[in-house]
């Protein structure tokens, strides 16, 4: 992964050292409270005129206790259909999820990469789900669409919107 990516909180605050940093930092702190957590990745795209703006989001559950979440933006200016930004945004997901699955296994964290693809066939994201859903588990990693996508589908969506 890029090491000059700026990740941001969700208050805005920047990271101003590598993620994968950020993270073993904050899970030690989460560990040494106490907290059982999850964490969800995921990825959303929004057209905007001759760009897309995609956001990348690291979602931890605080299992019954809440939870908090790191982002990332990132604008292409390159065309790209529907199939093809859906892919895209798996692959950053999964780009950020294997930088840091050797830290959720150390700190013992849940981690499944949400795609922003409809299992519903009416929707074109759907051409998309079977080489997602394979991409996904194919790494070795859960895998969760819509509905049940809320990393891609709730958290990064509300950052591109």
């Amino acid at each position: 992964m890029e090491r000059n990516k700026r990740w941001r909180k969700l208050s805005g605050d920047r990271i101003s050292i590598p993620i994968a940093d950020e993270i073993d930092r904050v899970l030690q702190i989460e560990a040494n409270a106490g907290y059982e957590l999850k964490a969800c990745i995921g990825t959303d795209s929004q057209v905007k005129g001759a760009e897309t703006e995609f956001a990348t989001v690291i979602v931890f559950i605080r299992k019954g206790k809440g939870g908090f979440m790191y982002i990332h933006n990132q604008i292409s200016a390159e065309k790209l259909s529907i199939k093809h930004r859906m892919l895209r945004e798996v692959a950053m997901s999964i780009e950020v999820a294997f930088d840091l699955c050797h830290l959720f296994s150390r700190y013992g964290v849940e981690m499944e990469v949400h795609a922003d693809i409809n299992t519903n066939e009416k929707f074109k994201s759907n051409d998309a789900l079977k080489e997602a859903m394979g991409y996904i588990t194919g790494m070795g990693f859960a895998f969760k669409a819509k509905p049940d996508a809320f990393a891609s589908s709730c958290c990064a969506n509300k950052i591109v919107q």
